[in-house]
């Protein structure tokens, strides 16, 4: 076998050579990624002649909280591969449009000295404006620049807003926790110009209301540290090792101190493996779930028996002791909104009152404005829109009724939908 050469020494390691030179580098910069990820995961960026070589979790996280485990290791397979993104072949670094739209544009703006005079050319006839509507969702992209795109952008604005209105230009920013630059910048366009300005959840169309009834503000996410605390978690409709990847550890660690953790899915996903119950319901069986949870719930607690923490419970953290108007009609009546303060003698000066909600409080056996709901958030007042159990006239301390049942003056007849049988059923409600 003579005749073979030898081209690779196995004792000369060479090979080691390559390993070394993926791991080099002459720079650390701390950075995390932006990509609609509300994790906010610290990373450690090595980069070698101002290129990213890799990536690795950062391990200087403080100490939140002697008695709750650590945060780290926060970090998730995409955030460690997310440089290669950066020099993908497929990144977007242009400019894109429909090719339908750039040549009637085009065509329309070589005919006219005025942006908007060539948009309004091409938007009122029929033809051509069908034309690149109907390419919508066929692809057909082609790169322009941002000369242009701009161009179209501002010139489809200024004619909507002069001939139906600024208020018929809706926009939507991306959510902060993606580009707060990119968020900031257009959502501050939409409201100098006049526009909607449409948060994230117009888009996704899951805003919670209760968040806004109760706390007054949009939206607030639970700290995942807490979970540590709590004894019996119920997931649904989170995967939480995919959606909340840094965060899941905690779910294990709460686990491992005894809390009881139920996952509700049609699958068998894979937070579904931590869990002490999996509940694999079907499709649209969601809403009947927690009515008959509720319904447990309300009779164990508070219907069989009063129970001081679940009412202690209900009144400070849930919108459940909040009044409900109830409107005519014909014979019987509909669950109408909740009750605003300024609709009440004692509350009908107070700014932002149709904003405000009240209570039946059982000191003084009369509706009351607890301190903090919505309308408190955008008062003239500063600093005012904490929930309190205080009325938020004379600061005196409410105690909310959460039923009229015993304390009623009358009972009407109240007709609630009932989805399962698409019937509504009439039942007696006291007021």
């Amino acid at each position: 076998m003579g005749w073979i050469q030898d081209l690779v020494n196995p004792k000369a390691r060479r090979w080691e050579e390559f390993y070394r030179n993926r791991w080099q580098h002459d720079n650390i910069v701390r950075s995390t990624h932006g990509v609609n990820c509300t994790g906010g995961c610290s990373w450690a960026v090595y980069v070698k002649d101002g290129i990213i070589t890799w990536e690795m979790q950062q391990t200087d996280y403080p100490q939140l909280d002697p008695n709750l485990p650590p945060y780290e290791p926060r970090g998730c397979q995409r955030g460690i591969s997310a440089s290669w993104y950066v020099y993908s072949p497929i990144r977007v670094k242009y400019p894109y449009a429909r090719g339908a739209l750039l040549d009637l544009w085009r065509a329309a703006r070589s005919q006219h000295a005025n942006p908007v005079d060539a948009w309004a050319a091409l938007i009122e006839d029929e033809t051509q404006r069908t034309r690149f509507q109907r390419a919508r969702g066929k692809g057909g992209f082609r790169r322009t620049n941002w000369d242009e795109v701009l161009e179209i952008v501002a010139a489809a604005s200024l004619y909507t807003a002069r001939r139906w209105g600024p208020d018929r230009v809706f926009g939507f920013s991306p959510i902060p926790a993606m580009s707060y630059l990119s968020y900031a910048g257009g959502s501050r366009f939409l409201q100098l110009f006049g526009g909607v300005n449409m948060s994230f959840y117009d888009w996704y169309a899951d805003l919670p209301n209760a968040f806004p009834e109760v706390w007054g503000d949009q939206t607030d996410v639970c700290e995942s540290a807490d979970w540590f605390n709590s004894k019996y978690i119920i997931s649904m409709g989170s995967n939480l090792n995919m959606t909340r990847t840094p965060d899941v550890h905690f779910i294990s660690e709460a686990r491992h101190e005894g809390t009881k953790f139920v996952v509700v899915a049609p699958d068998f996903s894979q937070v579904a493996k931590y869990s002490d119950w999996w509940i694999p319901i079907e499709a649209g069986q969601d809403t009947a779930l927690w009515m008959a949870i509720n319904h447990v719930i309300l009779t164990e607690f508070h219907a069989n028996r009063t129970v001081p923490y679940f009412a202690d419970y209900v009144k400070r953290y849930t919108d459940g002791p909040f009044l409900v108007a109830l409107d005519q009609d014909g014979d019987h009546y509909q669950p109408g909104q909740l009750l605003r303060a300024g609709r009440v003698a004692r509350y009908a000066d107070v700014e932002n009152g149709e904003w405000k909600f009240l209570v039946y409080d059982q000191n003084s056996a009369e509706p009351r404005m607890p301190a903090g709901t919505v309308g408190f958030r955008w008062g003239s007042e500063e600093g005012k829109w904490n929930l309190k159990l205080q009325d938020a006239i004379d600061d005196s301390p409410l105690d909310p009724a959460i039923s009229m049942l015993g304390r009623e003056e009358d009972i009407l007849n109240v007709a609630f939908y009932d989805f399962a049988e698409a019937r509504e059923s009439v039942r007696g409600v006291p007021v």
